[in-house]
């Protein structure tokens, strides 16, 4: 029987177990949101011997979940002391893992714990720092063999999800997932873009009539409006500004931006240069989806009918 998962867990060499761990008061909560805008699967205060049954039924025939995050710490009490069996058995089921590691400083943990009024997992009844002692004495063990150790006694909440992103991700613009989304104006302003973009200046595809049944998606419409005079120019333009932007975000813990380019109907120009602007962007190294709401509407209003 264990051989036939070693074989299923092979198989699949994109999935990754990540154990979230460390101090209490550290910020562990924090960067299992951090972990979870990232694309993991967090699951928190797991019991350590469940992490190889729940790893073996995410790598079954048909999961979607490449990426498991745990957070495991002394809030699972007995079950903890059997952390090092189970990652022993996750090496030899040829599992790739890391463990991620959130330290501070006692006097920053005792600041953190009072301000909550909550006692540490460990004190029962004792004094907090006994509480703090005992958890770094059992934690010592993980600390030593954690892959990434964050000591977080100096940073805010947004500086430890940039810390968590370059650490797991790279640094910069490319720790920034970009949706580029085209709309009609006359359609309506959509609310949750940060940049929207207005190309109502290029010629309508409309206006020809060999082109106005077809939309920006079909190599004739686009060919017609990138060569429009100003298209290319304000696709550079857009895509520099946009860089710097993403650029601070990336900076200031905001890794997920929207924008929406418009022209009047949502057919033709804002979805030709949602496709353009989106190429320049990747190939600066940023991870880009596109959509077209306009399109999708009137494809689905097909599907009802």
């Amino acid at each position: 029987m264990m051989e036939a998962k070693r074989s299923k867990v092979a198989l699949d060499d994109s999935f990754e177990v990540l154990l979230i761990t460390g101090m209490s008061g550290a910020g562990r909560s924090h960067a299992a949101d951090s972990l979870e805008d990232m694309g993991w699967y967090v699951i928190d205060n797991l019991p350590p011997k469940m992490l190889v049954p729940l790893v073996d039924m995410m790598t079954s025939a048909g999961s979607e979940i490449h990426k498991l995050c745990a957070v495991v710490d002394v809030r699972s009490r007995d079950y903890f002391n059997d952390l090092a069996a189970v990652l022993s058995h996750l090496e030899d089921l040829d599992v790739k893992y890391r463990i991620l590691f959130l330290d501070a400083r006692d006097d920053v943990l005792v600041k953190r714990y009072e301000s909550v009024r909550r006692p540490h997992p460990l004190q029962r009844g004792r004094r907090l720092i006994d509480g703090i002692n005992e958890e770094r004495e059992l934690l010592g063990m993980l600390k030593a063999r954690a892959d990434i150790v964050i000591d977080t006694s100096a940073l805010s909440i947004h500086e430890l999800s940039t810390r968590l992103y370059e650490s797991l991700m790279g640094k910069g613009p490319s720790t920034v997932s970009v949706h580029i989304f085209s709309f009609g104006f006359k359609f309506g302003i959509p609310l949750d873009a940060d940049f929207v973009a207005d190309v109502r200046f290029l010629p309508n595809p409309f206006w020809v009539p060999q082109l106005r049944k077809l939309t920006g998606e079909d190599d004739a419409v686009r060919d017609y409006v990138l060569k429009s005079e100003g298209a290319e120019d304000f696709l550079d333009s857009y895509a520099a500004a946009l860089l710097t932007a993403i650029d601070g975000y990336a900076k200031e813990d905001k890794h997920y931006v929207t924008i929406a380019v418009g022209c009047t109907g949502g057919q033709h120009r804002s979805v030709a240069m949602s496709h353009a602007l989106a190429e320049r962007l990747r190939d600066k190294g940023l991870v880009v989806t596109v959509s077209a709401r306009e399109l999708e509407k009137t494809a689905a209003n097909r599907l009802e009918k």
